[in-house]
């Protein structure tokens, strides 16, 4: 249960953070790409990826739960898809690394266009 704890603190942690930086760069760009979401989305990618390999050494895992699973799950699932995607990349299979972009990219994409078609026809268009 204290890992679930652990993970639970970091994710309220990570939920504001994205929030927070997001939002900031977003109106400090001025443009209307979603850069704030893409901003959250590179640095946490960054840090899943230096972080896995400073925890590797010595961490207990509690405190690795807490930062990884929880705190940069809530900032950008996509650091978890970037780092699932290196590791298969150096573990040699390509094949599986690349379905895992395809897939990934493809299917969230999908989901999201098919939810709001859902949620148009059953609540008209917004």
């Amino acid at each position: 249960m204290n890992t679930v704890f652990a993970v639970g603190i970091g994710g309220f942690f990570g939920a504001i953070s994205r929030y927070l930086i997001a939002t900031w760069v977003q109106k400090l760009s001025s443009s209307f790409f979603p850069v704030g979401t893409l901003s959250v989305n590179v640095l946490g990618s960054f840090l899943i990826g230096f972080l896995y390999l400073y925890f590797s050494q010595t961490i207990h895992p509690n405190l690795k739960a807490m930062l990884i699973t929880g705190f940069l799950g809530a900032l950008t699932t996509f650091s978890t898809f970037s780092l699932e995607t290196l590791l298969l990349l150096q573990e040699g299979l390509y094949l599986k690394a690349g379905l895992n972009i395809l897939l990934n990219v493809t299917l969230t994409i999908t989901s999201t266009f098919t939810a709001i078609i859902i949620f148009k026809k059953i609540y008209g268009g917004i």
